[in-house]
């Protein structure tokens, strides 16, 4: 079964700060023997901050060599519920412990988002209701009410966010970087604001707790770099300093990326500054590139090599030509056939015409 994961590090993008999507609609949804719930649209708009009556920390999770005692499945029952969704594993779940108390942590938003993906494809209200009849279904009470009291604090967070996010920058100073800089950390600002006004502390720890650290290190690395009255050794040390303070599965996380992206601009510098395919081919090697892939690499450099002669054949034969005294159209067809007299597969051709015109 194929695995589509809302979740992947969505703290990572500094970007993430502005990329708040809402699921608009209206929805009802009555818990038994209660009174209708209030109208959607009011619930949006007031985005009150109401604590689940009994939640579990994510600071005093279930043990992680035993399986909680209440959890949704892994897989929709309904295989017909959104096309889009079809043969995924589901993200996320809901818990509860064995006194029947939801447990909160990161898993519960990524359920929500995983089903709330798929509005525009079904309507909010088959999202809402999709998610209502799993949390009825394997969570005892009170976990499956607050599970749905917590979606509707994300569902008001998310539309309150969106317009929150509507501010436009000053045209005049958008591509400044201090500027840029300020911007994102108003943004942040204001969505922690948000958070803590929708959510309890626990379920805001819970759901924006990692994204909100590694924001706050982004934006402190950004503000670094920015600094003249630092040298390169003097960046690199702060911003150091302030991977450190990060969680430490964050800072595995960003250690790891950090170190792919020197392998990454080490095997560019070996592409860029070796004298053949060969050469960049031992190099890459060398830089720990396993020798299938680093040949499959030596074999594309080849075959552009090969192409860039060519191509270059290809332009003397043009201008060889006396193309002049033809027509539009049949100057043209003349050019297609030197085209494809030096270019005889598809491939070479499609990059030949890419080059004509980034010439042109």
């Amino acid at each position: 079964m194929k695995h589509q994961s809302t979740r992947k590090l969505r703290w990572l993008l500094p970007v993430a700060l502005l990329a708040i999507m809402a699921s608009s609609g209206l929805w009802y949804w009555q818990a038994p023997d209660s009174e209708p719930r209030p109208d959607p649209a009011e619930t949006f708009a007031s985005a009150p901050a109401v604590t689940p009556p009994a939640v579990t920390q994510a600071s005093a999770p279930v043990p992680s060599n035993k399986e909680p005692p209440h959890q949704t499945p892994t897989s929709l029952p309904d295989q017909n519920f959104a096309r889009s969704l079809a043969g995924t594993d589901i993200d996320g779940a809901l818990k509860a412990d064995r006194n029947g108390e939801l447990i909160l942590d990161l898993g519960v938003r990524d359920f929500f988002d995983y089903f709330l993906s798929a509005v525009g494809e079904v309507s909010p209200e088959a999202a809402i209701g999709q998610i209502q009849s799993l949390a009825r279904n394997y969570l005892p009470e009170p976990a499956a009410s607050d599970a749905m009291v917590l979606l509707d604090q994300y569902l008001a967070y998310k539309q309150a966010a969106l317009q929150l996010m509507q501010t436009e920058l000053d045209p005049s100073r958008q591509h400044d970087p201090g500027y840029q800089l300020t911007a994102l950390g108003d943004a942040l600002s204001s969505l922690k604001q948000l958070r803590r006004s929708t959510f309890s502390p626990d379920a805001h720890q819970a759901f924006f707790g990692e994204e909100e650290a590694y924001s706050e290190y982004t934006l402190a690395a950004m503000s670094i770099q920015q600094r003249e009255d630092l040298s390169d050794q003097g960046k690199q040390a702060l911003i150091e300093w302030h991977r450190k303070q990060l969680p430490e599965s964050l800072r595995a996380t960003e250690q790891r990326l950090q170190s792919e992206t020197r392998e990454h601009q080490a095997r560019l510098s070996a592409l860029e500054n070796t004298e053949s395919p060969e050469a960049a081919g031992r190099k890459l090697v060398e830089l720990g590139m396993d020798p299938e892939s680093a040949e499959g690499v030596v074999s594309y450099l080849k075959q552009r090599e090969s192409f860039d002669q060519q191509f270059s054949e290809f332009e003397q034969a043009v201008d060889a030509e006396d193309l002049e005294g033809l027509a539009g159209a049949d100057r043209q067809k003349h050019k297609d056939a030197l085209l494809e007299q030096y270019f005889p597969d598809e491939q070479s051709r499609t990059w030949a015409r890419l080059r004509m015109l980034n010439q042109s």
